[in-house]
């Protein structure tokens, strides 16, 4: 059974950083393109940031772009997120996803496997 498990979530202040990660029981985790969503109350999930099985390549939704990084480290099976500058529109549970699609990866519905959350609140 596939499990993605995010970790790093928590309160934190306006400017300030956290680091998201996600260990993944994929056995072939370098084959799979990843992602990062979040869902805020009352909204849909929405993208955040992809990276490519090989971590060329990298997207990122306009607003968390030149603020948020994401990377992967296949040796580990463990995605990352790093987050800085953050804002109280940040504010999110956080889940990271795999697909085994190399393209279009901002679309939610191409996902196969998603972890169940982390959640992360910006306080003023």
């Amino acid at each position: 059974q596939v499990q993605l498990v995010e970790s790093g979530g928590g309160l934190v202040q306006a400017g300030g950083s956290l680091r998201l990660s996600c260990a993944a029981s994929l056995r072939t985790f370098g084959s799979w393109s990843m992602g990062w969503f979040r869902q805020a109350p009352g909204k849909e999930r929405q993208f955040v940031a992809a990276i490519s099985y090989i971590g060329v390549a990298t997207d990122y939704a306009h607003s968390v772009q030149g603020r948020f990084t994401i990377s992967r480290d296949n040796a580990k099976r463990t995605l990352y997120l790093q987050m800085n500058s953050l804002t109280l529109e940040d504010t999110a549970v956080y889940y990271c996803a795999a697909t085994a699609s190399s393209s279009r990866l901002q679309l939610r519905s191409g996902y196969n496997f998603w972890g169940q959350g982390t959640q992360v609140t910006v306080s003023s």
